[in-house]
């Protein structure tokens, strides 16, 4: 759309003049450039209906190793905008000429929508998380899951071994639920208000296990679903099951900065799994 007020850049930070044509979020009320060099965004004409959601987009800014540069939530942001792309052209070819006027009115797909809340997520941690970068702390965000339609959200790659992330934007306070015991066998389920969120335990653990296939039982590989702008109390509130830890970001940083060295080879891994999994 044209904007009718300057703005910025959410990503970039790129000043925008009045007029010119951006993307208007409307999840978060916030713009940024239509092509913008952050977000590492392909065109969304671009994007056929067909192909998978995280076929690779060709790139020609290769990153030190020879790997295609991740951007953390790039492909949640692909798939937002080629969503929010079809939806507005249904709404034109139903209106016609009062398609602006339905545009502006309407409530956006919830659908839709949850793609944008995702991708800001991803956005927000991969950035809080690069910003710890170093020779001893690599990461790299978005990659493919090999013969799966699931991505990894975030590696990081430390002395005391790999952390794989997966970034989750819900309301509500998540809590483990035990159940069972003297007549039952005990069960532990992960809750974010009160909707069984086990499930995402269950695909940490998948990630889990593919980067442990590669970089080998000597390597520790932790999980952990970070909830961002969840309702966390203000004491205590940690969450592990099944290994898999649930955390908030600052939470997520301390754990790692705080775990033993294990003499990890941040950069043999980091190549490794950079390889073993490609950008999204």
């Amino acid at each position: 759309m044209k904007l009718r007020y300057a703005g910025s850049c959410r990503l970039c930070g790129t000043e925008l003049p009045a007029r010119i044509e951006a993307v208007y979020e409307r999840a978060t009320k916030t713009v940024r450039c239509v092509e913008c060099p952050a977000g590492d965004a392909a065109p969304v004409e671009a994007v056929n209906d067909t192909e998978p959601r995280n076929s690779p987009v060709p790139t020609s800014n290769p990153d030190g190793d020879g790997t295609l540069k991740s951007v953390a939530g790039a492909s949640a942001r692909r798939e937002y905008e080629r969503r929010r792309l079809k939806d507005e052209q249904g709404v034109r070819e139903r209106w016609g000429r009062l398609a602006p006027v339905a545009l502006f009115l309407r409530d956006e797909k919830q659908t839709t929508a949850a793609w944008d809340r995702g991708a800001v997520g991803e956005e927000a941690l991969g950035a809080s998380l690069d910003k710890l970068e170093s020779e001893s702390w690599r990461t790299l965000h978005d990659r493919l899951m090999p013969q799966s339609r699931a991505n990894i959200d975030h590696l990081v790659i430390t002395p005391s071994g790999v952390w794989v992330i997966d970034a989750k934007r819900y309301k509500g306070r998540p809590e483990l639920k035990i159940e069972g015991g003297i007549l039952r066998p005990v069960t532990k389920r992960l809750v974010i208000a009160r909707r069984d969120g086990t499930r995402l335990v269950d695909g940490v653990k998948r990630q889990v296990a593919a980067v442990r296939g590669v970089v080998g039982e000597s390597v520790p590989v932790v999980g952990v679903l970070c909830f961002i702008d969840a309702d966390w109390p203000l004491i205590g509130g940690a969450i592990q099951i099944d290994g898999v830890h649930a955390l908030w970001p600052k939470a997520t940083r301390a754990m790692m900065l705080k775990a033993s060295s294990c003499d990890v080879d941040v950069a043999e891994v980091h190549r490794l799994l950079a390889h073993a999994f490609p950008r999204a």
